[in-house]
């Protein structure tokens, strides 16, 4: 029926996994009985690209066909913390971002063997001063170089045959872009790659008030100025201090029915969105998959 109001789209990022549920043989059961979920994001903690290809190669195959068995759609992988800890493409050394964009090819091709049409996530950050001052812009020359490198990858990524690429934006003035209206003219210059290059907001970075303040809008501005090159989401629960990636268990200032009302209204809504959560290594199994079962709950919920 016309006007009827559709389901948004919920999946789970596998950050969770981390050194806990490594393979798709341990984590697809859980996605698909215990959290009731049948769409993830993957992430690269699970799986290294720089690895010998004859491990990559099983590895791919056995995503692509652990995921088809327990009837899971992977939407897309994205970096991970581990990749993200580093400077990657704007690393003061020249053969560093290299190699970061070697990193990023080599994912791609993992990717696609994997069955994983897009790949993405933060693409690096800058170092900081000696004196600890932070500057408003990337110096020109750094931006030039990143988007030369993003042109490149777009160009890997097609003869990989993806379809999308994603530019995570990050809170923090090293990084690149950290406000709408830098990513607006990032996604400009790049509107030519030949696989296209889009955003995936995240619910914690737009909102984080020590940088933007308290009265900028939350993720309205960027849901809303946005729209067309926004495809995908990332959601957890946060305080604004910080960037959390808490489960909705934990008291925060996100509410699942108001993000769902929030993406409908700003025409974010058929974009999935993926419950992206961290947890200390020590946090005990069990009590993370019972906070996870909740949190899919509640959203899924929400977002009905």
């Amino acid at each position: 029926m016309t006007g009827e109001r559709q389901p948004i789209p919920f999946g789970i990022n596998l950050s969770f996994c981390v050194k806990r549920w490594v393979t798709p043989q341990l984590w697809a059961p859980l996605v698909r009985e215990r959290f009731d979920l049948d769409l993830v994001q993957f992430s690269f903690d699970l799986v290294d690209p720089m690895w010998p290809d004859f491990i990559l190669d099983r590895h791919a195959a056995a995503l692509r066909r652990e995921a088809q068995a327990s009837g899971i759609a992977v939407h897309s992988a994205f970096i991970g913390l581990a990749h993200y800890t580093f400077n990657q493409l704007l690393h003061p050394d020249p053969a560093v971002r290299d190699y970061a964009e070697e990193w990023l090819g080599r994912a791609y091709r993992f990717a696609a063997l994997a069955g994983i049409p897009r790949v993405g996530g933060p693409l690096g950050a800058i170092p900081s001063r000696l004196d600890g001052s932070e500057a408003d812009a990337l110096d020109a020359a750094d931006y030039d170089c990143l988007i030369a490198r993003m042109h490149r990858l777009g160009a890997r990524a097609a003869a990989e045959g993806l379809s999308e690429l994603y530019v995570e934006p990050t809170p923090m003035r090293r990084e690149w872009p950290w406000t709408v209206a830098q990513a607006r003219q990032m996604m400009t210059d790049v509107a030519d790659s030949p696989v296209p290059w889009r955003l995936c907001p995240d619910w914690g970075h737009g909102t984080f008030e020590p940088l933007y303040g308290p009265d900028h809008g939350a993720m309205e501005p960027w849901f809303r100025d946005l729209s067309d090159v926004i495809t995908a989401v990332h959601i957890q629960q946060t305080d604004f201090l910080l960037d959390r990636h808490w489960d909705f268990t934990v008291p925060g200032k996100v509410d699942p029915v108001e993000a769902a009302a929030l993406l409908r209204r700003t025409g974010i809504a058929p974009a999935p969105v993926f419950l992206e959560v961290f947890y200390p290594f020590e946090h005990d199994s069990g009590s993370i998959l019972n906070a996870l079962e909740a949190t899919s709950a509640r959203i899924r919920q929400a977002f009905a």
